[in-house]
């Protein structure tokens, strides 16, 4: 056997191997790998730049002292040598420029970006971007961005009677689809000693053993849990020289993620999430509220229809109730998951924002088994 008939056994095999990952059944348990973890260096990097929005009518920047400096700076460019005090900045706007870069970007493909003013313009709507330079954190430019400015919204009115205006979103920030033009490839290396480290976009013990576990099935002896967040993969023989072709089998495995028992509660909205994993211990809740109204009201006092003197006196009137609603004191047992809690709370006529109130008191009380998380 020839060394080309050793290669194309060895591709067909590599190839007969992604196929069978990219195959596997589908469990509505289970999480895919690839949605669950990120290659360690194949990550996005930001990039930043300052610009001129112009053609706005009327809508730009008030004579603010960087917009009319950066107008008078962007002439120069093209030979027009303009005195600052003779800039008007109306049409025009002072922006930061946004986009992020994904890893193995090469010159030429285009970025969507993010326009946003920074001065005091009322809209951006119908502007366009100026030539801008896209940096990154270490100060070298890898994009250049330019194009008509879309806005999600609208801002009109302006100056109309009684100074009525009408305002739909935020028309200070667009977008721009494909505005930016890579101009040079961020340094990428996923590879090193010929392993790949998997990082688990929510690290968790448990959740990192059972990825290293499901590569080993279908890569005997490759993965290895390393701690909660990072699994590191050995690249089989079979693969040397196909990475793309083996991230790409790895990524369709599937995995049962494991989920911390957490309790997040949002005091703005009252909103309650809760995982599967809460547990409670054996508790009494005790619910029940006071509620006061306060009534207020004006009364005239007239004098008589006959009489010579007196005076019309307005005078308040105050009514105040106190209405206590009753409470229970009841034993919750037998509930170990919060989905059969919630249902007990509910039952007792509990409201989203008294639940809140409970459980809070349940994670002091050490009923709660779970962390608990107030944003």
């Amino acid at each position: 056997m020839n060394l080309k008939q050793v290669c194309a056994m060895k591709f067909n095999l590599s190839i007969a191997l992604t196929l069978l990952a990219l195959c596997l059944p589908f469990s509505l348990s289970a999480s895919r790998i690839k949605d669950i973890t990120v290659v360690e260096g194949g990550r996005d990097n930001q990039l930043v730049g300052y610009g001129l929005v112009v053609g706005l009518a009327g809508s730009g920047d008030s004579q603010l002292n960087f917009t009319i400096q950066s107008i008078a700076n962007s002439l120069q460019r093209f030979g027009i040598q303009v005195p600052a005090d003779s800039v008007k900045s109306d049409n025009v706007a002072a922006v930061m420029v946004t986009a992020d870069i994904g890893p193995f970007m090469k010159p030429g493909v285009r970025l969507d970006i993010t326009v946003s003013s920074i001065g005091d313009a009322d809209t951006i709507q119908g502007g366009v971007l100026l030539q801008t330079p896209l940096i990154g954190a270490d100060g070298v430019v890898y994009a250049v961005a330019q194009g008509p400015v879309t806005v999600g919204g609208f801002f009109a009115g302006q100056g109309g009677a009684g100074g009525a205006t009408v305002q739909k979103n935020h028309p200070t920030v667009g977008s721009i689809t494909g505005g930016a033009i890579v101009e040079r490839e961020i340094t990428t290396q996923i590879v090193s000693n010929g392993e790949i480290n998997l990082l688990l976009l929510n690290p968790d013990y448990t959740s990192a053993v059972r990825v290293a576990d499901a590569i080993n099935t279908m890569f005997p002896a490759c993965a290895g849990a390393l701690d909660s967040n990072n699994v590191n993969v050995r690249i089989p023989p079979l693969f040397d020289g196909q990475v793309p072709n083996f991230i790409a089998a790895l990524g369709q495995l599937e995995v049962i993620p494991d989920i911390s028992a957490r309790v997040i509660i949002n005091e703005r909205t009252g909103t309650i999430v809760a995982t599967q994993n809460v547990r409670l211990s054996k508790i009494a809740v005790s619910h029940g509220s006071l509620v006061i109204s306060i009534a207020s009201d004006l009364e005239a006092s007239q004098p008589n229809a006959l009489s010579d003197t007196g005076e019309t006196v307005v005078t308040p009137s105050t009514q105040t109730d106190v209405t206590e609603i009753a409470g229970g004191f009841d034993v919750v047992d037998d509930f170990p998951t919060i989905e059969r809690l919630t249902s007990a709370l509910n039952a007792m006529g509990v409201s989203t924002r008294d639940m809140i109130s409970i459980l809070q008191t349940m994670k002091s009380a050490g009923a709660l088994q779970a962390e608990l998380i107030v944003n």
